[in-house]
C-alpha cells in the first residue's frame, strides 16, 4: 500500500503536532506517525529535509507511554470532557512527566482530540504582510534573484534569504532562489542556513544553493560534511591523511 504523499495540508499539520520541539524523539515520531497514518521513516524523512533535528531511530526503542499510561490518559480525558487542553493536560496526568506535545500525538493516536479543549492561538509577530509573501513567491515563480526580490520588497537580502528557507520549509517553494552576486561568505553561509543537511542528496543541495553537484562535491569534501549520498567525512580523512 502506497503512503499519503507529502501535501500542502499534511505538511501543514506535522509542523504543528511538531511545534518548538527540538531534538524531535523517536517516541514523538511514532505517535506522529500514528495520527498522520504513516511511517516513522517518512516522518523523520520529511522532517530532516525540513531542518528539524530527529533522534536517531536506533535512540528511540522505548515507547513513551506503557499501556497502563495510554489506558489512563485515555480515561483521564474522557473524565474531562473538554476541560483541558493539551498543556493543562500534560501538567495535571501523571505528575507533569510527559510535554504537551507528546499528551497531543498520544491523544491524536487515541482518537479522542475532541475531548481536549483547543488551545488559544497565539498570534505571531508577522515581518512579512500576506500581500508581501504572495509578492515574494510570485517573484521566485518568475526564477527572480534574491536581489530582485529584496529590492521589490524593501527588505534586506538576509531577511529575504531566511525567509526563502522558511518557505522552503513549509513546501511552498523547491528551492532557494539563486543570488546574484554572490561572495565568497555569502556562499558558506547558504549552506550553514539550512542547518542539518544530512538527508539531502547532492542533486538537491546543487539545486537549493545554485551550484553545479561537482561543486556541492567539493564544498562538502572540503568541510567535512556527509550527506545522504556522498560522505565528506571520509573524503576529507582520506584527503588530509594522503
Amino acid at each position: 500500500m502506497a503512503l499519503p504523499k507529502w501535501n500542502e495540508e499534511r505538511t501543514a499539520q506535522l509542523i504543528e503536532l511538531v511545534g518548538n520541539v527540538s531534538p524531535v524523539d523517536q517516541a514523538l515520531v511514532a505517535e506522529i506517525a500514528t495520527a498522520l497514518e504513516t511511517t516513522n521513516r517518512s516522518i523523520s524523512s520529511k522532517l530532516r529535509k525540513m531542518g528539524v533535528d530527529v533522534e536517531l531511530a536506533s535512540a528511540g526503542a522505548t515507547k513513551t507511554f506503557t499501556e497502563d499510561q495510554a489506558e489512563a490518559l485515555g480515561a483521564f480525558v474522557e473524565a474531562n470532557d473538554g476541560e483541558f487542553t493539551y498543556g493543562e493536560i500534560a501538567e495535571n496526568f501523571a505528575d507533569g512527566h510527559f510535554s504537551p506535545k507528546q499528551i497531543q500525538g498520544k491523544i491524536l493516536s487515541m482518537e479522542l482530540t475532541g475531548k481536549v479543549k483547543p488551545t488559544p492561538k497565539v498570534e505571531a509577530v508577522r515581518t512579512y504582510t500576506e500581500a508581501e509573501e504572495d509578492t515574494f513567491l510570485a517573484l521566485v515563480a518568475k526564477n527572480a534573484f534574491l536581489e530582485e526580490i529584496a529590492d521589490a520588497l524593501g527588505k534586506e537580502l538576509n531577511s529575504v534569504r531566511g525567509k526563502a528557507l522558511s518557505f522552503l520549509r513549509s513546501g511552498e517553494i523547491e528551492a532557494i532562489p539563486k543570488q546574484r552576486d554572490v561572495k565568497g561568505k555569502d556562499k558558506t553561509d547558504a549552506l550553514e542556513d539550512l542547518g542539518d543537511v544530512s538527508a539531502y542528496t547532492v542533486d538537491k543541495l546543487a539545486e537549493v544553493l545554485g551550484k553545479t553537484p561537482r561543486g556541492v562535491r567539493t564544498m562538502l569534501t572540503r568541510r567535512g560534511i556527509t550527506i545522504a549520498d556522498h560522505d565528506g567525512a571520509a573524503k576529507k580523512a582520506k584527503t588530509s591523511a594522503a
